[in-house]
């Protein structure tokens, strides 16, 4: 066993404690929720049994985690095709990388705080650390710096884009916050699905512990389009109009059709989960395009990723169940 002993940011005041281990443990809930039952977790020095007590900011909160991670081996069992990271372009200025489900994109801003230098020794590896060991091996030299621009979800595989430079890092900065980057997403929920755009503003906490649509916050815009009816299930593509942290998976859960696979964006406020008979383990999500202006030649340039065998064999099984039906044109 080893004791993770964390400390409760200011931001962080008034968070359900089952939503702020989940993310800063990178593991699912239901993970969370078993540590808490089997009196895993102590709140300033007394044991807690409470899923739901609310981090106050300064509290140390002290997990004891068994030697192996509870969540599941980046890519599912060893030798699965799509289990490493990829690498779909590399130039003196950005990397493109196709991120298998199960692996962090970078590490988080309070582990850095906490840890510093002795995070990559005691943590696990995110793909940002993997990076230049991937590089040197494609190159034949050490690479610089590698800087992250932008993140996905550990349970998220696909595109994601890392700078080289300072320069890259800088006006690919520029492109995320003018919301000029295309970035779309495939996902298979629960429910039918209808092709639609959603708009809302997002905020940290809707009033159960969890971000969502508030009165003032963040504004949000999701493009929804239907690609397939699955009998009780649907496979979207969803583009961003803007980036927000777990915008997709918000509103598609805020809208009734939560990802398949979703365990935390999948109820309406204060309400109980919505079934899940899909039998996909993670959140179904996938980052399949992303296109961008080259930051030193101005190029607009863009790269596809195809579905990683496990969503892909999950669709299928799918299809199998219920023949889908394709959407009128």
């Amino acid at each position: 066993m080893a004791i993770r002993t964390l400390t409760v940011s200011a931001q962080a005041n008034g968070q359900f404690l089952v939503s702020w281990l989940r993310a800063r443990l990178s593991l699912p809930e239901s993970d969370v929720r078993r540590l808490i039952r089997e009196q895993k977790v102590t709140v300033a020095g007394n044991l807690c049994r409470n899923t739901e007590w609310r981090v106050r900011s300064g509290q140390r909160i002290a997990v004891e985690l068994p030697d192996r991670s509870l969540s599941p081996k980046v890519g599912g069992k060893k030798g699965e095709p799509g289990s490493r990271p990829v690498l779909r372009y590399v130039d003196d200025h950005l990397i493109v990388v196709d991120k298998p489900s199960g692996l962090t994109t970078m590490r988080h801003a309070e582990d850095v705080r906490e840890f510093g230098n002795r995070a990559r020794r005691f943590l696990p590896s995110t793909l940002q650390d993997l990076l230049p060991g991937l590089l040197a091996a494609h190159t034949g030299v050490q690479p610089g710096r590698i800087r992250a621009v932008h993140r996905l979800d550990k349970e998220t595989s696909g595109l994601v884009v890392f700078a080289r430079t300072t320069s890259a890092e800088s006006r690919l900065g520029e492109q995320f916050r003018a919301h000029t980057i295309e970035r779309c997403y495939r996902a298979i929920v629960r429910g039918e699905a209808v092709s639609r755009r959603i708009e809302s503003t997002l905020v940290e906490d809707r009033g159960d512990g969890r971000r969502g649509s508030g009165i003032s916050g963040q504004r949000a815009v999701t493009h929804v389009t239907l690609i397939e009816r699955l009998g009780a299930f649907s496979l979207v593509e969803c583009r961003l109009e803007t980036g927000r942290t777990h915008q997709v998976r918000i509103h598609l859960g805020e809208a009734g059709t939560p990802l398949c696979g979703e365990r935390v964006y999948d109820r309406p406020l204060n309400g109980r989960p919505l079934p899940d008979g899909s039998g996909i383990e993670r959140v179904a999500l996938h980052a399949v395009s992303l296109g961008l202006e080259h930051p030193a030649t101005g190029r607009r340039i863009s790269w596809t990723a195809p579905l990683p065998t496990d969503l892909s064999q999950a669709l299928e099984r799918l299809r199998r169940i219920t023949p889908p039906k394709t959407p009128p044109t």
